[in-house]
């Protein structure tokens, strides 16, 4: 039998004479395809999920027009298309398609981390945390808000903010970046003080109020929390600017805490606002920052081989469409609805197994694609 590194060592070697012989003269380096094509038969040890919330096709090309027609996302080599609908409506709702990539369930618009009948899904994050591995997530939202929420919490309705924070002391999650202190430590439903559980149970625990996130030295040994704003943070056009920093941050921690390998969600939380107000320069604004944030993710993926980096969206959101009189840096952006809408978004994908995520599908299959890339299948069989 021949060793899974040595024909892994086997696959990169004959793939690097490959490039040598056909790019001789030409002196370029290898593509992201010819990257991809050398992690094809390998299986994950890290996952990183990065969800642009309302981020659609319109909202992708908005933000690549708006930035002299370049996005990180031209880097990733495998595209395909996920079916958004929830179990009891064809256009989804973020705590419903959240919970879809979470669990690989349908469930009903508003659910978080539940079934159709109400009935509590263990997680992506929750089960890999049983296996050893570290997780983190961050957002440019609450971390109670419905995508984050549905990845630790259960909750018939998306909108109990406060049991959800309760939630997230019942899961053993090692980082969380993103704002909503406030559920946490200044409470309407008790008077418990749940940042200072977290800091009981060993986390170290900051926020905004007490200092800025980059003059924190993050021990990789302890569990961290940082809370960015008392309810939702600013907009990037207001000035936020800690999701780039923040993503760079949570790749070093998380990958010194846990040598099983870790999961990452990593959400763009306000492009969906900006949809929802139909506000061009805020969609615009929070696309390309969550393109800041992709190019460092595919900059720590490209350098490594363990690396699967999946990146889509939960919905659409807006009916955006870039209308006649567009000019590159100057679009004319128009609006359909200020709600979501039902149109199938993309999914990028690099790394180890990427080539699972061609074609197109429902949104569960997010869930057991990323287990199937972790060689975790028999977990599948067992549900």
């Amino acid at each position: 039998m021949i060793s899974d590194r040595k024909k892994r060592l086997g696959s990169v070697s004959g793939l690097l004479l490959v490039w040598l012989l056909t790019s001789i003269g030409t002196c370029k380096m290898p593509s992201p395809v010819v990257l991809q094509e050398s992690l094809a038969g390998q299986k994950a040890k890290n996952v990183i999920l990065i969800i642009g919330d309302g981020m659609g096709l319109s909202q992708i090309s908005a933000a690549l027009y708006s930035n002299n027609n370049k996005l990180s996302l031209e880097q990733f080599p495998v595209i395909g298309f996920q079916k958004t609908h929830s179990s009891d409506d064809l256009i989804t709702d973020s705590a419903a398609s959240a919970t879809a990539f979470a669990c690989g369930v349908k469930t009903y618009n508003g659910a978080i981390g539940v079934n159709a009948d109400t009935v509590p899904c263990q997680t992506i994050l929750e089960l890999l945390d049983t296996k050893g591995y570290a997780t983190g997530m961050v957002v440019t939202s609450t971390i109670v808000h419905a995508t984050p929420a549905a990845f630790i919490a259960h909750r018939p309705m998306r909108v109990q903010y406060e049991d959800i924070a309760l939630d997230f002391l019942d899961t053993e999650i090692d980082l969380m970046i993103g704002g909503g202190k406030r559920y946490f430590d200044r409470r309407d439903n008790d008077e418990r003080d749940l940042y200072q559980e977290l800091v009981q149970k060993g986390y170290a625990v900051s926020d905004y109020s007490a200092e800025l996130l980059e003059d924190i030295r993050i021990n990789s040994k302890q569990n961290f929390v940082y809370f960015t704003a008392d309810k939702h943070p600013i907009t990037a056009a207001a000035g936020r600017d800690y999701l780039p920093f923040a993503t760079e941050k949570a790749l070093d921690f998380l990958e010194r805490h846990s040598e099983k390998g870790f999961f990452l969600m990593i959400e763009g939380s306000q492009i969906d606002w900006g949809g929802h107000s139909n506000d061009a320069n805020i969609l615009i604004e929070e696309a390309l920052d969550l393109n800041k944030a992709i190019k460092l993710v595919y900059q720590f993926a490209s350098k490594r081989d363990d690396t699967l980096v999946i990146v889509t969206a939960d919905h659409e959101t807006g009916g955006t469409a870039i209308n006649p009189d567009s000019k590159m840096g100057k679009l004319n952006l128009a609006f359909t609805t200020n709600g979501h809408t039902a149109s199938m978004v993309p999914v990028f994908a690099f790394g180890p197994s990427a080539y699972l995520f061609s074609g197109i599908y429902d949104n569960t299959e997010i869930y057991h694609k990323m287990l199937q890339a972790l060689d975790m299948e028999h977990h599948l069989s067992a549900r």
